[in-house]
């Protein structure tokens, strides 16, 4: 299928520069609002360059990748799925649970899919460590323990107000890394507790022509959460912007009989290790998918899917999912009390096996 891009930023590159890795799609367009963007991807990398409208119109393009920033996501996506074209869009799915669910409403409604990242899940160190849970090398699971402590954006990107603002902040724009794999690996989230604060009601730029510049901070920039997930299992999860230099991601699950450490949940690849009691931790090695490791599977899978009939593993439903919890969580921490999550969703289904392979 022809994928057009809408939203030329940071994140474009990267996918743009993977897209040759996947023989089931083609870049084929590109557009944004500010049009020298586009202009300088399309020049990077061969893509037909347009306006948003013009590339919604254009019949060549089947699927729009959407990688606007967050709160632009359900109103491209809605334009995109009224222009007959499936949607794989950046997380978050949308900036809320209504509209989520209005969004997928219409996707079904025309027989359109919508596909959510994060795909980190799809990669071969997390579908290895799905298999070691499933097979019972931790006994049976009984918690996860989760850290992402990362300096703001703000002393990267050159518009970063859009992540200190509702709809992103830590636990909806680097959230769902971590939320998604835990759904992923261990099933739905079912009810959530929390604590969340600001420390800095103001932030300063610190990367490109703004620097210097100051603004307001209007969402929670850090948070600290205990899960319940189907079947009783627990999750304890902390989010933040707050740390200065440092970028700390701890992704653990606690079996009956051992422990997992799993990489970073925002990267492809790393190590798989396994622990019992107090022993040393012991890697699991498995077997990667090479160029596949990389931004692009899940929207690879989802067309895929299409052509097969099958259900999509990166799915709006998941990421629907995602943000529930993610909402859930901050209505908790205002309201200080526990919040019953709404939706759920299956488990995906698994990727063909990364770690038999790696055995054999």
């Amino acid at each position: 299928m022809n994928v057009g891009i809408v939203g030329c930023g940071v994140i474009s590159r990267n996918y743009a520069e993977h897209a040759g890795a996947f023989d089931s799609f083609e870049l084929v367009a590109c557009a944004d609002v500010v049009r020298e963007r586009a202009v300088e991807l399309g020049t990077a990398y061969g893509l037909a360059v347009a306006s948003i409208d013009e590339l919604l119109a254009d019949p060549a393009v089947q699927v729009v990748l959407n990688l606007t920033p967050s709160a632009a996501h359900g109103a491209v996506t809605r334009a995109a799925l009224e222009a007959r074209k499936h949607v794989y869009t950046e997380k978050p799915l949308a900036i809320d649970v209504p509209e989520g669910r209005e969004l997928l409403a219409l996707a079904d409604g025309l027989g359109l899919r919508i596909g959510c990242a994060p795909d980190i899940f799809l990669g071969s160190a997390y579908q290895a460590g799905r298999a070691l849970i499933e097979e019972g090398a931790i006994g049976e699971p009984l918690a996860v323990s989760a850290a992402m402590l990362v300096g703001g954006p703000n002393s990267w990107h050159p518009n970063p107000e859009q992540f200190f603002s509702d709809g992103a902040g830590p636990l909806l724009d680097m959230g769902p890394y971590y939320l998604t794999a835990i759904v992923a690996l261990l099933g739905p989230v079912r009810r959530v507790a929390g604590f969340t604060s600001v420390r800095e009601p103001e932030r300063e730029i610190m990367a490109g022509p703004r620097a210097g510049e100051r603004f307001a901070v209007t969402t929670p920039t850090h948070a600290s959460v205990t899960m319940e997930l189907d079947g009783g299992l627990t999750a304890n999860y902390v989010a933040s912007f707050e740390p200065n230099a440092r970028y700390i991601c701890d992704f653990e699950i606690h079996g009956t009989d051992r422990s997992l450490l799993l990489p970073d949940p925002n990267a492809f690849g790393g190590e798989l290790r396994l622990r019992q009691s107090r022993g040393e931790w012991e890697e699991v090695p498995y077997t990667a998918r090479g160029a596949q490791e990389t931004r692009g599977i899940g929207l690879h899978d989802m067309v895929e899917a299409i052509g097969e009939g099958r259900d999509h593993r990166a799915s709006g439903r998941l990421g629907l999912h995602v943000i529930d919890a993610a909402r859930s969580i901050l209505r908790a921490a205002e309201e200080g009390r526990t919040v019953a999550v709404e939706t759920t969703v299956d488990q995906p289904e698994p990727l063909p096996a990364t770690l038999d392979a790696a055995r054999d």
